[in-house]
Formats: structure tokens, sequence, C-alpha cells
């Protein structure tokens, strides 16, 4: 602003120089228009001017002598502002002018005025636009602030969509942003590393178990199966002598009847034993030919009273003619896996609908055994995870998920496949199909 007063200020100055040399040039040119004498015409013009307070008009001769002048009242004392003195062509005369600087500050006065309103106007509105900036600065800011403070509380999931108010804060927010999305991509990949070893932790530990288990079952096997053969021998000479009555002619009716049942049971009680020492005695797992029938047969005689308690139909329909290429104990183990499977589904249903069919029939290439029931099946969804292990949709305490992924392993061991379905009865229904034996076998 001082700078634009002082430039006002000179533009006056100047211009009131220049008005003193018109006036100068106005005067002589009257004295060249009078004519001869023409001082006391010079002296009516002088006092019929009108010029700016405190001027000075002076005529001088050649010489330097005053010739006449006028000087218009003033207010007070200021610095003169001389004109260019100008020469008249009649006389030898020099027409000077003096004009008081005070005109040229009274002039510049309302440019000043001006000049000063609208400084403050530009500065009013300047520190508006600042107040304005300041705010959307500070909102910003603030933003910021609040943003980092709940990333350091360990929100990741942070917005950044807030305008900044300049193009700095925007690389700024930015830059904040991606951070951000990059700690939020660490911590991500460092929780699924997490839940991965954690799974892989539970994993271990029911291996672990499952190992315990299938030792103490390992255990229990080689314990039954000394029991059974304990047991065999009694029992065969129970069989034998019961036989053995049966022949006397003295016996009642009545009598033969009973040891006929009592023959009976030993037989059974015999066959359970030895399925019961089949199954817990270890075998090599070498394939040979197996008959489906007897498979089905051991599997029915080791669940028949639990299902028959439960009020379970099992129904049979064998139709297979050719041996398999397998081992007994490993197609046992599977099919009593399908077997208990079936029992759990169908127990809750309604007493009259609990029914269980156990299938043989020979495929292209092997035999097959199915295990169908009239339970409520398998949820789609869960159909793809039927055979991952420790995958169970038994409640808790009543299946470990190891049951149908080891039989899944058995079955390709021996070359067959195993699979799911939705029976004919409405419930599940398990199959594997496996090889027949060989004709030189």
């Amino acid at each position: 602003m001082t700078i634009a007063s002082n430039v006002v200020l000179g533009t006056q100055v100047s211009q009131v120089t220049d008005e003193a040399t018109r006036l100068a040039k106005v005067v002589a040119v009257y004295v060249d228009a009078v004519g001869p004498d023409p001082l006391s015409k010079v002296d009516a013009l002088l006092r019929d001017m009108v010029a700016p307070p405190g001027t000075r008009i002076l005529i001088t001769g050649g010489d330097g002598r005053e010739i006449t002048r006028r000087d218009f009242p003033d207010d007070g004392p200021s610095d003169p502002v001389y004109g260019e003195p100008v020469g008249t062509k009649t006389q030898p005369w020099i027409v000077a002018v003096q004009i008081p600087s005070s005109v040229a500050w009274r002039r510049a006065v309302p440019v000043y005025r001006i000049t000063i309103a609208i400084s403050g106007l530009a500065t009013v509105i300047l520190i508006v636009a600042q107040v304005v900036f300041l705010r959307r600065l500070l909102s910003a800011l603030r933003v910021l602030e609040r943003s980092a403070e709940a990333v350091g509380a360990g929100d990741l999931n942070v917005r950044f969509d807030k305008k900044m108010p300049s193009l700095e804060l925007e690389h700024v927010r930015n830059a904040f942003h991606d951070m951000v999305t990059n700690l939020r991509v660490a911590r991500e990949s460092i929780d699924r590393q997490v839940e991965e070893e954690r799974r892989m932790r539970m994993a271990l530990q029911s291996l672990q178990q499952q190992v315990i288990r299938q030792e103490r079952l390992a255990a229990i096997g080689v314990l039954v199966s000394g029991i059974a053969h304990e047991l065999n021998n009694p029992l065969q000479t129970i069989a034998g002598i019961s036989d053995l009555l049966q022949r006397d002619p003295a016996l009642g009716a009545d009598r033969k009847k009973d040891l006929a049942l009592v023959f009976q049971e030993s037989e059974r009680a015999s066959a359970i034993i030895r399925n019961l020492s089949r199954f817990g005695r270890q075998q090599e797992s070498k394939p040979v030919a197996v008959n489906m029938s007897e498979v089905l047969k051991s599997v029915i005689e080791l669940r028949q009273r639990r299902l028959i308690e439960q009020g379970i139909q099992l129904e049979r329909d064998e139709r297979a003619m050719r041996p398999a290429y397998a081992v007994f104990t490993e197609l046992q183990q599977v099919a009593l896996n399908f077997v208990i499977n079936a029992e759990h589904a169908v127990r809750a249903q309604p007493s009259g609908h609990r029914r269980i069919i156990l299938r043989t029939r020979d495929v292209d290439a092997g035999v097959c055994l199915e295990v169908e029931d009239s339970g409520p099946g398998v949820p789609q969804d869960n159909e793809a995870k039927l055979f991952q292990p420790f995958f169970t949709t038994k409640p808790v305490g009543e299946g470990t998920g190891l049951g149908l992924s080891v039989s899944y392993g058995i079955i390709q061991s021996l070359g067959g496949e195993i699979g799911y379905r939705r029976g004919e009865l409405g419930g599940a229904l398990f199959y594997f199909p496996v090889p027949v034996v060989r004709q030189s076998a």
C-alpha cells in the first residue's frame, strides 16, 4: 500500500508540473498575441486567471529582471513545483509558473482513500478466505488425526473418502491410505497363517488322539482274540454235547427242542466270536479272493442284536456271483462303518420307518456293495465334504470324522472307488465297487 501511495503522489506531482508548464505556455502565447506594449493587458489577464491556491506566475526579462507576477493566495507554505519556463516570441520575456506541492497532495488524497479502501477490502477478503481455508484445513487435519488414532487402536477399516483442501494433503491422505491398506493385508495374511497353524495343530492333536485310540483298539483286538480263542473251545464242547444228546432216542420231543436251541445259540456264539477274532486280529494287507456274502454275514452278526434293540429292519439283497479281490478285514471295516452310519441316520425316524438295505451286485469290472438307509440323507452342502478327514454331522462324542475318510483310503488302496448318492428310500446310499478276483487266483 505504501508503494502504491508513493506512485500515486508521484503521478500527481508530475501532473502538477505539466499543468504549470501549460499555464506558462498560455501566458506566453497571450503575450505574443497582444502585440506592442502588452504589459497592461498581461496584468489584466493574470488578475482574471484561475489557478490552484499558492500558484505564482512570474514574467522576467532576458536579464532576469522581474517584469510582473501574480501570486494566488494559499493557506500555508509548501514546497513549490516548478513548470518548464517558456519564452515569448515578440518580447524578450520568460514566463515561469510555480504550483505548490500541496496541490498534488490534495489531489492524491481521494486516490489514497480509494487505495486504502480497496486495500482494506482486499485484506478483509484475504482474511475471510484464510479463515475458510484454515477451517477446512483444520477439519481435514482432525479427520486424519482421528483416522490415525483409530489405526493406532487396531481398527484398519477406517474410511478415507473426505476431500482434502489442498493437493499436498491429498498426497498425505493417499499415502496414509496405502499404508493402512498394506497393514490390513499383512494382518489378514497373518490371521490366515495363524488360523492355518491352529487348524493344523488341531488336526495334529486329533491324529495323535486317533493314534492313541488305534493303539488301544489294537490292544483290545489282541485281548479279544485271546478271549475269543478261550471261549471258542467251551462253546464247541457245548455244541458237540448238545448235538449228541439230541440223538438219544430216550429223550422226549421237548428236551430235544431245548437241546436244538442250545446247539443253535452255541453255533451263533461261536460265529460271533470268530468274527470278533478275525476283526481284532491284525493281518497282512494282501488281497485274496473274498466273498461279499461272507463280509455281509460277519457284519450282520456283529450288529444284529443292536439293530433289533432299536427296531431297525435289516434287509439283504445279494446278487453278486463273483468274489472280490481284496482284504477281508478291510472290506469288513468299510461295510461295518457304512452300517453304523446308517444305524445312526435311521434311529431318529418313526418306528416302522427304520430300514437298512444291504446289496451286493456284479458290475463291469468288479463287485459292488451298497448300504442304503431310510434316514434324512446328507444335506447337499455337505456332500462334497463327506470323505474329508475330521468332517462329521454327528453330535459331539458320537463321531470322530475319520470313518468315511479311512474307508475312502482303504477302497482306493484296493483299486476301487467309493461314493454317495441319494437312495430310493429318501436317505443316504453309500457304495463301493472293488475289482474281482483274477482268474489265475
